[in-house]
């Protein structure tokens, strides 16, 4: 297949809540949302690099629920715009995912080659990865399922690997797969690097779609036909197309290597592939692709560190001082502050485990929170008093609404708000103000051409995000 006839349909898996790098990743702002290394998301990154219109179709992004708004807003900053946003209603891992993904392409182009791509990865030489591309779709074309191999440069026991197998006639630098392995102890992962023909398991794929199906519908026709379902009874909602919940719950909960790439006669791979790839799954894996100081440090924001080797250190908020410190991780968010061991952070999830027993608030949101109208930072929490810095980009609107328990205060600092309050509407401009009594239906706008930032004061006897009766609402929000 040349370059003249390819059809490389992008799919953005983007459904993850992963916590593995808490403090900054969390389940309502998961890492790829975050910029993490470069001043783009990893999301935005992950979207440009397939935004070549001569080379790919616009990208179908698969997304859950929860993030759908902030996935949107971080494609339209960077001017990519989908073909869909997919909204998944529950998890349900990758191969649910593309094989939604792959029914809706199918539906307009029964040759298309369907490109299942992680959002939360880092690809450094984005030629080579382009290049790799072009490879796999030989390979692809012969109707095989490729996967991408990615030169080991050391005994990593955090990935999967892959054995190649024997080449593949007709399809230049493409292999069968001879095995899939899991993630190894350091004795095998030394083993498979010192044999040579054993590469990481990025999780990147190149499929036809339509032989992808056929081979769901062989291996696991029960989750086939749930996602059939599940988009059958899709409904559009403004820019999202969102999945049937019983139906979708109904797929099973498994992998696209352990669904069809084990199992398949026709899994391929193209590999090994130097393409600076990373999944960043780990704070020592962030230092590992960081630009490094003299002295081996990674370095982000304000930091003024002494005697400090080998160590990442990271400040979202306030200043690090590192005074004789070796192999650390440093991070510290506006209410979280992580230290630990650079060889100890695959073991995150021990205090993330720790969080979610005792409840606490910081291992789901940040205080500064994304809604689709803008955002709203907690200030300050307690004593019957909650203040908020709210930020409404221009025409947006929260929704019309009251609260049963609280009342509220609200200071325009910068900007125009148009509020309704009761029976009345509003025009507040700087230094204004107005008070929403208990149980008063309301609604805040930004009727300018700049972003309106309003003090909030909040008080009653409950404060909770979930004391919102909302009457009517932009952004289909219930």
């Amino acid at each position: 297949m040349n370059r003249e006839t390819m059809r490389v349909h992008p799919v953005i898996l983007s459904g993850g809540s992963g916590t593995r790098l808490w403090p900054m990743s969390r389940a309502l702002y998961p890492k790829q949302l975050l910029p993490l290394v470069s001043q783009r998301s990893l999301l935005q990154e992950a979207a440009l690099r397939v935004a070549d219109g001569a080379r790919f179709a616009p990208p179908l992004v698969v997304s859950n629920d929860e993030h759908r708004f902030m996935v949107a807003e971080q494609l339209r900053l960077v001017g990519v715009t989908p073909r869909a946003i997919v909204l998944e209603p529950v998890g349900r891992n990758t191969a649910p995912a593309v094989t939604i993904a792959a029914l809706i392409l199918l539906a307009d182009d029964p040759d298309a080659l369907l490109l299942a791509l992680p959002s939360d990865h880092m690809i450094a030489d984005v030629p080579a990865f382009l290049a790799a591309i072009d490879r796999a779709a030989r390979a692809a074309a012969l109707g095989k399922l490729v996967t991408f191999g990615i030169a080991a440069d050391r005994p990593e026991t955090g990935y999967g690997y892959i054995r190649r197998g024997a080449a593949i006639a007709g399809a230049e630098d493409s292999s069968a797969v001879a095995s899939f392995v899991e993630k190894p102890d350091r004795a095998r992962a030394e083993a498979y690097l010192d044999a040579g023909d054993y590469c990481w398991n990025s999780g990147i794929f190149l499929l036809p779609a339509a032989v992808l199906v056929r081979e769901m519908e062989r291996l696991r026709p029960a989750t086939l036909a749930a996602c059939r379902k599940a988009l059958e009874r899709a409904k559009r909602d403004l820019d999202f197309l969102r999945l049937d919940g019983d139906a979708f719950a109904a797929s099973e909960n498994v992998s696209l290597d352990y669904a069809v790439m084990e199992h398949t006669q026709h899994a391929a791979m193209v590999g090994p592939v130097t393409m600076g790839w990373s999944d960043v799954g780990t704070w020592d894996a962030l230092w590992q692709v960081g630009a490094k100081d003299a002295a081996g440090n990674v370095i982000t924001g304000d930091v003024i560190a002494e005697d400090a080797k080998n160590s990442y250190l990271r400040a979202e908020t306030g200043l690090i001082a590192a005074l004789g410190i070796e192999d650390l991780v440093v991070v510290t968010t506006a209410d979280a502050t992580l230290v630990a061991r650079r060889d100890r952070t695959a073991d995150l999830k021990l205090l993330v485990a720790r969080l979610e027993r005792d409840g606490r608030a910081e291992l789901s949101a940040h205080p500064l929170v994304h809604r689709p109208w803008g955002s709203y930072r907690s200030i300050h929490a307690g004593g019957r008093v909650q203040v908020k810095l709210i930020t409404v980009k221009p025409g947006g609107k929260l929704s019309l609404q009251m609260h049963h328990h609280r009342a509220e205060h609200w200071v325009v600092v910068q900007g125009t708000a148009k509020v309704t309050r009761g029976e009345e509407e509003l025009m507040l401009t700087e230094d204004q103000s107005t008070y929403i009594p208990l149980g008063t239906v309301h609604r805040l706008e930004n009727p300018g051409k700049i972003p309106l930032h309003v003090i909030e004061v909040q008080s009653g006897t409950y404060l909770g995000e979930d004391d919102i009766v909302r009457f009517e609402d932009t952004y289909g929000r219930s």
